[in-house]
């Protein structure tokens, strides 16, 4: 006999199964969420959220410095102490946390703290013995920083991002394995606030899933702030000590080295918490640890659906979320008929990366490279932020916005902002390409002056042949 019996049951209260648990509730459906941790998941609890407080931390501290000393100021730092900005972060973290269980019962979803797994399609057993049975049940159960042989956590001399984002004071010293997102933001972060970093990159240039060319933007600049970026290099081992790291590179030329500092941040991908759960116990498939689905989110057992980290899409949290609520619509749709969702899944075409370090990159769609590769009739318009009023006002004139196109309809394939409010801005230029507008469409909008926004119509004249200010 269960205890509880729902509509929809969701494991995990992310960014996925939290925001599927919402539209459920809106949309009548009789909802719990179960989570083991903290209501919001990896992305607001030791993710997205306190990154992006450390990150605007970061750039007060380095940017009022340098303000200061440019006006002739001496600036005495021997008292300062990373604390008070650390702790912002988990302040927002857990605000928002808190929120989330606002929203949650305020849409009439129950909140379930504990682990759960799958003994049915339509069985749930939280840990203690409790049984939940429910019409449906997504399963949400996000994902963890990838360990790599050799190079395993310990959260103290080797740093999983979780781990670096709960150190309460800064490395004099720290070397970053991994030049994706994750790493390049907490190298960020920890060079703004005075720790020597070295970033490590097996791949040939840092940022690999960007565009090269913006990507090239934030290497120059993190060069310029005395990062230092290996690429094309391996990393064979490291050796821990009492007083830090000392991590043997290989180079591409064969040559090895050593990098020493005082802790190293592993920073190469997550891995899907898909283990524990019942799902190919039940005849839910799994890929590399993935679960597949089909149309609405749904795996080959009906009535089972996964979201999130754990499906072979983007690991965003927005893309989560999206999921989340394809899901819940499809749901009630099967138990309520109401209207079918408007899409089967997440179009990745339409779906916009950020990388938040300063300067920060937003993207979506078809790169130049990507276009090349598939043989896409394409043409490349650009234009400099260095024409861009505000930018060069505002003391920020590194950067760029790229328009990928079709030269015959100018259709909008793709672009990729580098600069100052690049993630902001990148998303007039999506809502274009969602919109089926073309260049000339942006490129005759009237834009406020001056605003960053008008890189993008600079760069649709540019497309037209008639740049303005380049």
């Amino acid at each position: 006999m269960a205890d509880y019996m729902y509509d929809v049951a969701i494991i995990g209260a992310g960014p996925g199964g939290y925001v599927a648990g919402i539209r459920a509730g809106q949309l009548g459906l009789k909802a719990c969420v179960i989570e083991k941790d903290k209501p919001g998941g990896v992305c607001l609890n030791v993710g997205c959220i306190p990154s992006k407080a450390l990150i605007r931390q970061a750039e007060l501290f380095h940017d009022g410095k340098a303000a200061l000393e440019a006006a002739g100021a001496t600036v005495d730092l021997s008292g300062w102490n990373y604390r008070p900005a650390w702790k912002k972060s988990r302040d927002a973290a857990a605000k928002l946390s808190r929120g989330v269980q606002f929203l949650l019962k305020k849409n009439n979803v129950d909140y379930i703290e504990g682990s759960a797994r799958l003994t049915g399609a339509r069985e749930l057993e939280l840990e203690g013995g409790r049984k939940i049975t429910a019409a449906a049940v997504i399963v949400a159960t996000g994902s963890r920083p990838r360990e790599l042989p050799g190079f395993e956590f310990d959260e103290d001399r080797v740093l999983s991002s979780t781990g670096a984002l709960m150190l309460e004071e800064v490395p004099k010293s720290l070397a970053v394995l991994g030049a994706g997102a994750i790493g390049m933001e907490l190298a960020f972060v920890m060079n703004a606030f005075g720790a020597r970093v070295t970033v490590v990159e097996l791949l040939d240039r840092a940022l690999p899933l960007e565009d090269e060319e913006t990507a090239a933007v934030v290497a120059k600049e993190f060069k310029r702030s005395g990062i230092e970026i290996l690429t094309g290099a391996k990393a064979l081992g490291v050796e821990r000590s009492g007083e830090g790291i000392k991590l043997r590179v290989r180079a591409g030329d064969g040559t090895e080295s050593i990098v020493e500092a005082e802790r190293l941040l592993v920073g190469v991908g997550r891995a899907p918490n898909t283990a524990g759960l019942g799902l190919e116990e039940l005849g839910v498939k799994l890929e590399r640890g993935y679960v597949r689905v089909g149309d609405y989110m749904e795996t080959d057992v009906a009535g089972v659906y996964a979201i999130g980290d754990i499906v072979p899409t983007l690991q965003l949290a927005h893309v989560a979320s999206k999921e989340g609520e394809i899901a819940a619509e499809h749901i009630a749709h099967v138990l309520k008929g109401t209207p079918l969702p408007k899409e089967k899944g997440v179009d990745p075409l339409l779906v916009p990366s950020a990388v938040y370090c300063e300067p920060q990159i937003g993207s979506f769609g078809l790169s130049e490279a990507r276009a090349k590769e598939t043989g896409v009739r394409h043409a490349v318009a650009r234009f400099p932020f260095r024409g861009i009023g505000k930018a060069v006002a505002t003391e920020s004139p590194e950067g760029l916005v790229k328009l990928v196109y079709d030269p015959e309809t100018t259709e909008i394939l793709g672009a990729s902002v580098v600069g100052a409010a690049a993630t902001e801005v990148v998303h007039e230029l999506l809502l274009a390409k969602g919109a089926e507008l073309l260049a000339e469409d942006l490129a005759d909008l009237v834009h406020a002056h001056p605003t960053i926004s008008e890189g993008v119509m600079e760069a649709a004249r540019a497309a037209l042949g008639r740049a303005v200010h380049a």
